[in-house]
Formats: C-alpha cells, sequence, structure tokens
C-alpha cells in the first residue's frame, strides 16, 4: 500500500505528545451536500445523512456499525467501513453523494462490523488509521467467544498502515480530528473520534443506541471500561454536540447520560447477585434487568445474551473492585 504519495500539499497529524506525520493532501473541489441511498445487491439500502457542517453517517438497513464522514481536501474520511460484500455499494454511495472518492479511513475497532471493508477501500491506496490493538486483532484472527464466532486473520492490505496507543490529532479536512484511546471497554482496542471543529463526536461501539451493547470480554472489553469510556466522552460533550454511536440512530447528550445509568445499573445489579453467590442459570432466571429488556433486548443481544456476557465479566477472578465508575 501506497502510504505517502506526490500531491500537491499536505496535512498535519501530530501522534500522542509529539510528532507528525504527513497525510496527502488533495486538491479541493465542491462536494454535492445532497443525501442520497443506494440498495446494494444482497438488499442493503444506504442513506447519507447530514449531522453538521461537513460531518456526515452512512447507515445501512443491515445493522452493521456506522460510518461517520468528513469531507474536505483529501476526500472523504471514513470511520469504519462496515461489513464484507457491500464495499462495492458504499463506494458508489460517497460517489454519489460528495463526487470524491474515500481519503482515508479511521477505525474505531477491530470488529468485522467496522472494518469488513477495509481490504476493498485498501486496494484503492488509501490510509486506514487504528489503535494498536485493533491491528493485532486484526492481523492475528480473533474468537468472539460469547458469539461463538471465529475470525480469520485479516490480509495485510486491510491492516491499519498507521496506529497509535493514546491519542493522534488529524489536521485535515476543515476539522481538528483527535482520535482517542478508550481503555478495556468495548474491546481493548477501542478510539472515540472527536471532531473539534463541529462539535461531533463519533463514539464507536462503546455505545449501542436502542439496544444492549456488545461487551467482547474476550477481546478485552468490559463493562467497567464501558462505562468509564461514556464518562470520558461526557467530559467533552456539551448539550449541543452531536453525538454518533456505533449503532442506532444519532443522540444527545442527555440521551448518552441516561444509556450510562442505564449501564451503570445492570453493572451493579450483577455485581451484587454474584457477591451473594448465585450462579448464572439462577440468575438468567432472575430476569433482574426487565425494565430494560423489553426495550433493549432481542433486538441484537436477547436478555439471557446480555446477562450473560455481565456475569462472565463481572465475575473473572482478575477484575479490579477498586476504583469502579459511579
Amino acid at each position: 500500500m501506497t502510504f505517502l504519495k506526490s500531491l500537491l500539499a499536505t496535512a498535519l497529524v501530530t501522534v500522542g505528545m509529539g510528532g507528525a506525520i504527513a497525510l496527502p493532501v488533495r486538491a479541493h473541489s465542491n462536494e454535492s451536500h445532497n443525501s442520497t441511498s443506494v440498495q446494494a445487491e444482497e438488499g442493503v439500502k444506504f442513506e447519507v445523512i447530514p449531522v453538521r457542517g461537513n460531518i456526515y453517517v452512512i447507515a445501512g438497513t443491515n445493522g452493521a456499525g456506522n460510518i461517520g464522514v468528513v469531507t474536505g481536501e483529501i476526500g472523504p474520511i471514513l470511520i469504519d467501513s462496515q461489513v464484507p460484500g457491500v464495499t462495492n455499494d458504499l463506494q458508489t454511495v460517497i460517489l454519489n453523494a460528495f463526487n470524491r472518492r474515500p481519503g482515508m479511513l479511521i477505525n474505531t475497532h477491530w470488529h468485522f462490523d467496522h472494518t469488513g471493508g477495509n481490504a476493498a477501500l485498501g486496494e484503492t491506496g488509501l490510509t486506514i488509521v487504528a489503535h494498536e490493538n485493533a491491528r493485532v486483532r486484526m492481523a492475528a484472527g480473533q474468537v468472539i467467544e460469547s458469539l461463538n464466532r471465529t475470525i480469520p486473520p485479516a490480509p495485510e492490505i486491510a491492516l491499519p498502515a498507521v496506529t497509535f496507543t493514546d491519542s493522534m490529532t488529524f489536521h485535515v479536512n476543515d476539522e481538528v480530528i483527535e482520535a482517542f484511546h478508550v481503555r478495556n471497554a468495548h474491546t481493548d482496542g477501542d478510539i472515540v473520534i472527536h471532531f473539534k471543529n463541529s462539535d461531533v463526536i463519533h463514539m464507536g461501539d462503546l455505545v449501542f443506541n436502542g439496544l444492549y451493547p456488545f461487551i467482547d470480554v474476550s477481546s478485552g472489553g468490559s463493562i467497567n471500561g464501558m462505562i468509564a469510556g461514556v464518562d470520558q466522552i461526557l467530559e467533552i460533550a456539551s448539550n449541543d454536540t452531536k453525538l454518533i454511536p456505533g449503532h442506532g440512530p444519532l443522540l444527545t447528550r442527555a440521551e448518552l447520560v441516561d444509556y450510562r445509568t442505564m449501564l451503570i445499573t445492570v453493572r451493579d445489579r450483577m455485581a451484587a447477585a454474584i457477591a451473594k453467590g448465585k450462579t448464572l442459570e439462577q440468575v438468567l432466571g432472575m430476569n433482574i434487568n426487565a425494565d430494560y429488556d423489553e426495550t433493549l433486548g432481542n433486538v441484537f443481544l436477547s436478555p439471557e445474551q446480555f446477562a450473560t456476557i455481565l456475569y462472565n465479566d463481572l465475575s473473572r477472578d482478575d477484575l479490579s473492585r477498586d476504583d469502579l465508575p459511579q
């Protein structure tokens, strides 16, 4: 993959506390901001949804991850790439909506419903960026234990060419884009994307809006990390901030606070049951989250699946009880 190309100008990218690399910047062109949609061969319909300024979301009816888009000089920068098999349709949507092909891709984490288009997009020569743990897991292949699903190693062309451990700041497309790592949340390689000029945050799979969140314990995720990650987002979000979840529609800061309350509530209920010596079978028979099950269960995870993930997470021998989010 060609990382740096000889082009008209360069854009500055700051990595962590210091150092910089040059990313390609192409000549600016006027982009169409009309919403568009396309029906994919597999019956998936994609829609481009304006968020604010030059920030958009591409949402699909297949339930896979929300793609963030920031348009500008280097072409659309994508946040995540959906699932395998629909990338050609996505590129058609992007080209029709913005008259440009993607210029860069940032993955919020390693899961296949957010990196499935990496290989096809990587073939175009764009730069892929992610947390270093995401690249490690993609390269090695993974078993998502709670879903009983084996994911084979990704081809080299699909792997992020640029990785970081803490944070990375991009000065591109008339935007300051800060990507920062959230430890052991949905996975151990999650990043949140903050579009500072536009006051928009793409939260990746730290947030599932309207359904129970999936916590991949086998990939280093944890309910406490999810809560801590949401706390980090709330610290930088105002009432006017536009919040993009990994799955589901956009939400407000007040709705994110409600989501945090749900995470705290289900965590504390499960922790209390475990402290009383309840087995998993006993917990599943208690229906301890019945008040949330009706609205959040059976959309993706069933109430039993979600409770099982929480139980397995919170009953681990290596779980520290110190400094838990409150």
